[in-house]
């Protein structure tokens, strides 16, 4: 008798494997952030063109060509990168945040599996509403998407306890710092290619702030961000 093919069970196995073979491995051990990782589907948040590229060690693209893609940092960060900043961030369940770059929406959608509420800024059009349409589908009702340039937009609902940057930048703008609670963290990828570092700043007091930065990787830009010249005289 044959056998009826379960279209599903090809990507439980590839969510699986990239826990298994790509997260876990990276230093990401938190139980309950593996198993937020197996619950929301990451291919849901994916373009249909690129679902088959949802698990694997990479960026995958959102808008445009590739190389477009990277440059203007329309991209989903890789699987392990996501999930070593969500498991560093330390959220607690009535956690206000601030995400600085939508994307699909999927980082989004972890962090309000976490959090009490996620606001999350996108400034491409496109994007901001394919974030909100992959949210909505995914039944996640406490991120809020808002199409808005984060390195200029303030959110009114600040402080936060929590601001993720989905995205990397050569400094964070005290702006950003300022929009913390006192004991409130940021997560960021700072620097300059080709090594970055994750960058952990948490707010100690109403002037100071103390800084962690444990493990390297590279991540496509946010657009509009400062830049420091490249020029030296």
């Amino acid at each position: 008798m044959a056998t009826t093919r379960n279209p599903i069970a090809p990507f439980e196995q590839a969510r699986f494997n990239m826990i298994e073979q790509q997260i876990r491995p990276w230093d990401v051990l938190d139980a309950g952030i593996l198993e937020l990782l197996a619950l929301v589907k990451r291919e849901q948040f994916v373009p249909l063109a690129h679902k088959g590229l949802a698990f694997v060690d990479m960026e995958i693209p959102l808008l445009g060509s590739e190389d477009e893609a990277m440059r203007k940092g329309h991209c989903m960060l890789a699987p392990k990168v996501e999930a070593r900043l969500l498991q560093d961030l330390k959220l607690t369940p009535s956690d206000r945040v601030l995400e600085i770059g939508a994307g699909s929406g999927y980082m989004a959608a972890l962090l309000a599996c976490r959090a009490a509420r996620v606001i999350t800024l996108e400034i491409e059009p496109q994007l901001a509403r394919m974030a909100r349409d992959n949210l909505q589908r995914a039944g996640i009702a406490n991120a809020e998407v808002r199409e808005a340039d984060g390195a200029s937009a303030l959110a009114t609902e600040g402080p936060f306890d929590a601001i993720v940057l989905s995205g990397s930048v050569a400094e964070v703008p005290h702006r950003l710092l300022e929009q913390l609670k006192v004991g409130g963290r940021l997560a960021a990828i700072v620097g300059m290619e080709p090594m970055m570092r994750a960058s952990f700043v948490t707010r100690t007091g109403e002037s100071t702030y103390t800084t962690a930065q444990p493990w390297d990787t590279v991540a496509p830009r946010l657009v509009h961000f400062p830049e420091p010249s490249r020029f030296h005289f």
